[in-house]
């Protein structure tokens, strides 16, 4: 190798270092002024993982206290203590719960209350269940979202039959969906009760 192949090999290899530093410099400044940013970045994105974890935490721990609420609720339903931390936990599975005992002990009271829950469900199922006189359950079944709508209607006209109101009872079953599965029982219920 020669002097001139050597200075050439020197010359491209302090090239390189002076990139390889003016790089670093480049990169230190950069980070100088944005070190406050990043900081704060990697800050956030610590407290919003953590917040994360703690919030996933809190939802299983208030799942598995109603849980237990419910199953303790199952062994004796007369647990004070027990309905009480299932409102406190869930709400909603309260509700559901306060229902579910209304309906299997006839409790019309408990129903009545139920008809403004929070649990859309249960709200909508305590309105039909009070419903007793053929106003009351077209006025369930005027609304857009009734569940047991089409049923509503049949069981007001079937007690208007009873009452011998033959064209409110005609009315009524007018008002059943075209879709409804009760569609077959309309029909007998137009062609004989109501002619």
């Amino acid at each position: 190798m020669s002097l001139k192949d050597n200075m050439k090999m020197v010359k491209e290899e302090l090239n390189s270092e002076e990139k390889f530093f003016e790089k670093a410099v480049m990169t230190e400044k950069f980070v100088k002024k944005y070190k406050n940013v990043m900081i704060a970045s990697v800050a956030i994105i610590i407290l919003i993982v953590g917040a994360n974890i703690a919030y996933d935490m809190n939802q299983e721990s208030k799942i598995s206290a109603a849980n237990n609420a419910l199953l303790k609720l199952q062994t004796d339903p007369e647990d004070s203590a027990s309905l009480l931390e299932l409102k406190m936990v869930s709400p909603n599975l309260h509700d559901v719960w306060l229902y579910s005992q209304a309906l299997a002990n006839d409790d019309l009271e408990t129903m009545k209350s139920l008809k403004n829950s929070k649990a859309l469900i249960v709200s909508d199922l305590a309105k039909y269940e009070t419903a007793t006189n053929p106003a009351s359950l077209e006025e369930y079944a005027s609304k857009q979202d009734a569940i047991y709508r089409d049923l509503a209607l049949v069981q007001s006209a079937v007690i208007l039959l009873n009452e011998n109101k033959i064209d409110k009872a005609r009315a009524a079953l007018s008002k059943v969906s075209k879709e409804s599965s009760l569609n077959e029982l309309v029909a007998v219920l137009m062609h004989y009760g109501v002619k």
